[in-house]
């Protein structure tokens, strides 16, 4: 089998995002996503919705620098079966208790995915959860345990963000979005960052030193 390019990688390694909406990557990790795909692979996987709604994906997904995979539903056995094409070292998907039932159903399908996906592949090395809307879930605050400074791809983020017309972005999204990459920011001396939060894999938390 030929090496996988991550195995001796040190900087920012491959990332699979996995989120329930057209707009999701944008809006939560978006500006994280961006800074990675200056260095390593991005895929960014969502269910089809409409065509308007559909292209909106793929012009933000452009604009991040990521590979975008519409998928008809994001259920377990999609998710693990891209999970196995791509191999990624990171995945990245909604919290746990997210208060949106959407978010928490791909959430789901991403752990009932991951364990075969991992035992057959070895990857992907590291999970985590993103941010919600005003950091509140069900069960509380969003408890991160890493913020990227994304000082950098802010912009672009908010570029990508704006990609999806259909979307409530000037008026909602976008000041919701700026609020909390300031509020990330300012907790982690950045001008502005994403948080994120660590869910082990098998029983594992490794270590990295990037995302």
């Amino acid at each position: 089998m030929p090496r996988n390019p991550d195995d001796q990688a040190t900087g920012p390694q491959s990332v699979l995002a996995v989120f329930a909406h057209p707009d999701d990557a944008e809006l939560w990790a978006g500006a994280t996503l961006a800074l990675h795909a200056q260095h390593a692979p991005v895929s960014i996987a969502v269910p089809c919705h409409n065509p308007i709604r559909d292209a909106e994906a793929r012009a933000g997904a452009a604009i991040l620098g990521a590979t975008l995979h519409q998928l008809p539903e994001l259920h377990a056995e999609a998710v693990r079966e891209l999970l196995v094409e791509l191999r990624p070292s990171v995945v990245i998907t909604h919290p746990v208790n997210d208060v949106h039932t959407a978010h928490r159903r791909v959430c789901e399908a991403v752990l009932d995915a991951l364990p075969e996906a991992k035992i057959e592949t070895g990857r992907p090395r590291r999970l985590y959860t993103s941010d919600t809307y005003n950091s509140l879930t069900l069960s509380g605050p969003v408890t991160p345990t890493v913020m990227v400074d994304v000082t950098s791809t802010f912009d672009t983020k908010m570029r990508a963000l704006r990609a999806h017309r259909s979307q409530p972005i000037d008026d909602h999204f976008g000041p919701m979005a700026e609020h909390l990459a300031v509020l990330w920011g300012r907790r982690s001396g950045a001008l502005y960052a994403e948080a994120f939060t660590a869910l082990p894999i098998l029983g594992r938390l490794p270590t990295a030193p990037h995302l």
